[in-house]
């Protein structure tokens, strides 16, 4: 099974950014970067027709991968507001009013996206983000128009704290103060130790620079302002430097500003080699484009400006439409196969009701659930011959023609009656003449049958002929007895 891949892109005025991220363990399959020098007019639609070929060329299977944006600190505006609630639902549901009311203008064309800097009893601080809807809308369609559609669209700072945070160790008891530059922007990043922890500030920056800008004289300028931002209480014990153009001396900048002040290596954070960021020549722009990505591992919601306008409706959601379409018409199909065969089987019993109702009383005398009818007419005939019998061995009556047949079948059921219940006995026909007596049957076994034998011979009524065979489970026997002469 493959892996899902997770594509992270920065998009800025003059380049874009690309990382892409394999499976859960973020391997970094591939990092590029785009100019978009070439892109005509450099409009959004143009941009995302450049990004997507050079996908196509890098990452062929970019057309599947989870895909977040970071938009560039020249295209958002960033706020700081104050709000009355500490829930996020309610804030969400009352930032757009509180943004209104602070900047005194009109946000009906503005996407709104919030991060909570702290809470207490009174309140929450909020750092909010504004960018136009036209900007957001062009750049949305232009991607989709490219099989690219992003679950995120976030600021660079927000996509770059990220990236420290989940990346970068910070000590126990430490308070640092990142600061990076890359070769347009400026980011101060204070992070909050624990996102359980809401009393303490989290202080985000973000700020546009020149290329002749002097980078130590305004690291040692505006330092000291974002510090007096994340307030006193909350001493800030060292400052990690990372500058994209290499001018900064971070001795000189820690002896001007008075705390410990070191290097910050990103490749090294990001577990990469060197030699697999030679595509990308600003690793400031690699770490917002990899904190992009990173969107898919943080528990937390991000900053999202689709949360706010055009929400993502992506291959995942059709998806899971799509499955409950299916599981509901799989659930009626069953439902209605289930009625059909139901409704077969009730008329298939009204059927045999009606046939049992029809032939229960014409077949009442072979039915189980009623007795055989009570003659005694044979019973009494028998009792009447036994009774002849004796007195023809008593003497008191001779045997002639008729009496003797009438004898003789006598003695053949005393003979049956010995075995009868032992053998499970039947008898198919009993054939008695002067001359003969023919018996037919089957028992149960073929030492049931040799009993059977034995019985009549022992009537004495002349010499036993037989033919036995087993057909079916029982012992058919035919048994001819001829007077003795």
């Amino acid at each position: 099974m493959e892996s899902q891949n997770y594509l992270g892109i920065y998009i800025s005025k003059t380049a874009a950014t690309i990382v892409c991220l394999q499976g859960r363990e973020r391997n970094l399959a591939r990092c590029f970067s785009v100019s978009l020098e070439q892109a005509e007019g450099r409009d959004l639609a143009a941009v995302a027709d450049l990004i997507a070929r050079r996908c196509t060329e890098v990452v062929p299977e970019y057309r599947n991968c989870e895909v977040s944006v970071a938009l560039d600190c020249a295209m958002f505006m960033q706020h700081q507001l104050r709000s009355e609630f500490t829930d996020p639902k309610k804030i969400a549901a009352t930032v757009r009013f509180d943004t209104e009311e602070a900047l005194a203008t009109d946000v009906t064309d503005v996407a709104i996206a919030f991060k909570i800097d702290s809470s207490d009893q009174t309140g929450s601080m909020l750092d909010v983000f504004t960018v136009q809807r036209k900007i957001l809308s062009e750049l949305i369609v232009s991607l989709q128009r490219n099989n690219i559609d992003p679950v995120t669209i976030e600021p660079d700072i927000h996509c770059l704290s990220r990236f420290i945070r989940l990346n970068v160790s910070i000590p126990e008891g430490s308070r640092p103060f990142f600061g990076l530059l890359s070769c347009r922007n400026g980011y101060f990043i204070v992070p909050r130790q624990s996102n359980d922890d809401s009393q303490k500030r989290s202080v985000l920056r973000t700020f546009l620079m020149g290329s002749a800008q002097n980078r130590g004289k305004l690291l040692a300028g505006d330092i000291p302002v974002t510090m007096a931002l994340a307030g006193a209480a909350e001493p800030i014990n060292c400052l990690r430097v990372f500058d994209s153009a290499g001018s900064v001396d971070c001795q000189q900048l820690g002896e001007e500003l008075g705390i410990e002040t070191g290097s910050l290596d990103l490749a090294q954070f990001a577990a990469v080699n060197p030699e697999a960021l030679g595509q990308c020549p600003d690793l400031v722009d690699f770490a917002i484009a990899y904190g992009a990505a990173l969107v898919h591992w943080e528990k937390a919601e991000g900053v999202n400006f689709r949360s706010d306008f055009m929400p993502y409706q992506g291959g995942k959601l059709r998806l899971q439409k799509a499955l409950k379409f299916a599981s509901y018409s799989v659930a009626v199909l069953l439902f209605a196969v289930g009625l059909y065969f139901q409704l077969q089987l009730l008329q298939t019993n009204k059927y045999r009701s009606r046939l049992r109702n029809k032939f229960a009383k014409a077949y009442s005398t072979v039915m189980f659930d009623h007795k055989m009818p009570a003659q005694s007419g044979p019973v009494k005939k028998l009792a009447d011959e036994l009774r002849r019998i004796r007195n023809v061995k008593s003497g008191q009556l001779s045997i002639t023609g008729e009496e003797a047949i009438s004898a003789k079948l006598t003695m053949v059921v005393e003979a049956f009656n010995k075995c009868a219940a032992r053998a499970n006995l039947n008898i198919d026909t009993v054939s008695i003449t002067t001359k003969s007596i023919s018996i037919a049957g089957d028992t149960s076994s073929r030492q049931s049958t040799l009993e059977l034998r034995e019985a009549l011979e022992a009537t004495k009524l002349g010499n036993l002929q037989d033919r036995l065979e087993s057909k079916a489970g029982r012992d058919s026997f035919q048994i001819t007895i001829v007077p003795a002469k």
